[in-house]
């Protein structure tokens, strides 16, 4: 997966609170099997005022013009700004790939449900917990002037204002080590690549019949 070192980029602000995972990514756009596709569909039920269903041609849809992510000044924003409890409900993986095939790197508030908040780190989304106060003072500054935009560094754990305020944020030591090194679960087993060879080899050595029992296929 891709690293996250540091990111610049304008922030969208979504004033709700409890946004659960079916709000986030509708339950009918979930039965493909791909892990793909879904970022044209995040905040479906929000952002069009029609039905949305799988295979659509959303150039024929009708947006709705008082959701956030549609306004002109927060398109292209890759920071979500949102209110305590985001990705409660249901424990969905897709809710989290929609939101960074949408475009968006980082997620903050002042709480997030625990799963969301774990599925984020498997496919580098940064989700950055801020308190109450800091949350509302940003939600204040994003309305107040268009273009408002945040430096995120991870490594220092710090989130930039445009005038250079920095507000830190806490992070687990073993989640930061991943994302900076933009290991996933898969990436980071393959770290022990080597100790796995050495591990099969010398277990080779003392159960030589395994080797049979691969090569045909686990088949009796």
């Amino acid at each position: 997966m891709q690293a996250f070192l540091t990111h610049q980029g304008l922030v969208a602000p979504l004033d709700r609170p409890n946004v659960d995972t079916d709000a986030i990514i509708p339950k009918q756009f979930l039965k493909s099997i791909k892990r793909t596709g879904f970022g044209p569909h995040l905040f479906d039920e929000w952002r069009f005022l029609d039905h949305g269903e799988p295979g659509m041609d959303l150039h024929t849809r009708r947006p709705n013009p008082d959701f956030v992510l549609n306004q002109p000044r927060f398109i292209g924003a890759s920071i979500l700004l949102a209110r305590r409890n985001f990705g409660c409900g249901s424990s969905r993986e897709h809710a989290p790939w929609a939101l960074q095939q949408f475009g968006f790197r980082a997620v903050i508030a002042s709480s997030f449900a625990d799963i969301f908040y774990n599925n984020c780190f498997k496919i580098g989304l940064l989700p950055i917990v801020i308190s109450e106060f800091e949350e509302s003072r940003l939600f204040d500054a994003v309305t107040a002037f268009p273009g408002y935009a945040l430096t995120i560094d991870l490594p220092n754990q710090t989130l930039t204002t445009p005038d250079q305020r920095a507000i830190s944020f806490e992070i687990e030591a073993f989640r930061k080590h991943c994302l900076t090194e933009g290991l996933d679960e898969i990436g980071l087993t393959l770290t022990h690549a080597d100790e796995i060879r050495q591990f099969e080899a010398e277990r080779l050595l003392v159960q030589p019949w395994l080797a049979k029992s691969i090569v045909a296929g686990d088949h009796p």
